[in-house]
């Protein structure tokens, strides 16, 4: 495996950084305080190509491997604040572009890649339920077909970008009798007869992302929005949680990255006993701590990279890359606490903000204990 990095993809991700540090964090205290979307980042963000990272340049998209997205992101994580839009933006392109990039039929691809890769369209899927969490294949929103439609009754609950999105896909059975083999994925428009979105669910973080409440009821979809074939709903789903746990894991570590140089700073000039405090094994070992896990975390990731550019399968490594990464976020976020003392504590610093945001990484996309099962069930456990 080669981890060298080219000019080319150093370049990029430092421009993506000096971008979000200059024009994705104006009043964010404030913003946070609102759990306000921040539209204008949003559209600032589709200015820089970043949603079309991964898509092909014939449906809108860069062109970019896998090794350039995940350094890109990893730039976004450092440089903006926001991680309720960084949510949002990884919701759009890992849960929804990417399933139509790999399973839509050329016309859906024409259809909406595009929009979608220009931001003009947002993006988000619909898996689990109020009674279907970690165990996500046990979901009971059903899809009957009738008439060149399917009819979609079923509720959704804890849907990222449900509240602001132009269409989800959203993961229906529609043969109760196979199991996960039974379970199908549609793209549903906002505005489908007979679909209610709720306004945003208040949350402990991440609140600039937001996220909704879905009801079906008797919805009708029409037959062309099937992504793939009857049955592909699995596949779609393990594909898509592939790229998340990858390349929005990356943005975590961004964030690590710069809770890590804030603490170098602050122990470096905080002087307590007549000396500065980094001078401290107690303080100096977090930090020390803090980049054995980023550098731990990159290799992880950049290792999944190397294997999609082989055009090889990473289902161990993303578990891995998923369980490390963030749990590691929220080590890194309790440490840059704890060396800023009670300015960490306080909410006109961004630390204890951080910490609220990283908690979130170890439940979505499947939980802490889900990758350890994970784990051990790939190594015939």
């Amino acid at each position: 495996m080669d981890f060298a990095l080219d000019q080319t993809q150093i370049a990029f991700k430092n421009m993506i950084i000096k971008f979000a540090q200059k024009e994705l964090n104006a009043n964010m205290q404030e913003r946070d305080r609102k759990a306000e979307f921040n539209w204008n980042g949003w559209k600032k963000i589709s200015q820089q190509s970043i949603f079309g990272l991964p898509v092909s340049e014939e449906y809108g998209g860069v062109g970019a491997d896998i090794i350039t997205t995940i350094l890109t992101m990893e730039g976004l994580g450092y440089g903006c604040e926001d991680n309720g839009l960084i949510f949002a933006i990884n919701s759009h392109m890992w849960s929804c572009i990417i399933p139509i990039m790999e399973f839509a039929s050329e016309e859906q691809k024409k259809k909406y890649l595009p929009k979608l890769c220009k931001g003009e369209l947002i993006g988000g899927h619909a898996m689990t339920e109020p009674d279907s969490g970690s165990d996500a294949f046990s979901i009971r929103t059903t899809a009957v077909k009738k008439d060149g439609k399917y009819i979609l009754n079923g509720e959704k609950t804890f849907i990222t970008n449900a509240p602001i999105a132009d269409l989800l896909i959203v993961f229906a059975v529609t043969d109760k009798n196979s199991g996960f083999a039974g379970i199908s994925g549609f793209i549903v428009e906002k505005g489908t007869p007979g679909l209610t979105i709720s306004k945003d669910m208040e949350k402990m973080g991440l609140k600039t992302g937001p996220l909704g409440y879905l009801v079906f009821d008797n919805c009708e979809v029409p037959e062309e929005n099937l992504l793939g074939r009857e049955g592909a709903g699995a596949a779609i789903f393990n594909s898509e949680m592939e790229w998340e746990r990858s390349c929005l894991f990356a943005c975590h570590v961004g964030v690590m990255e710069r809770l890590m140089e804030q603490s170098i700073h602050y122990a470096k000039h905080r002087e307590q006993f007549g000396k500065p405090i980094a001078k401290y094994q107690s303080v100096s070992h977090k930090i020390a701590d803090m980049k054995v896990k980023i550098e731990l975390s990159k290799l992880i990731l950049y290792k999944i990279g190397w294997l999609k550019m082989q055009g090889k399968k990473g289902n161990i490594e993303t578990a891995i890359a998923k369980l490390f990464v963030s749990e590691a976020f929220v080590q890194t976020a309790m440490d840059a606490i704890q060396i800023h003392g009670a300015n960490g504590y306080m909410a006109e610093y961004p630390f204890e903000r951080m910490l609220r945001d990283s908690i979130a990484s170890t439940i979505y996309s499947g939980s802490s204990q889900i990758q350890k099962n994970i784990i051990a069930s790939l190594l015939g456990l």
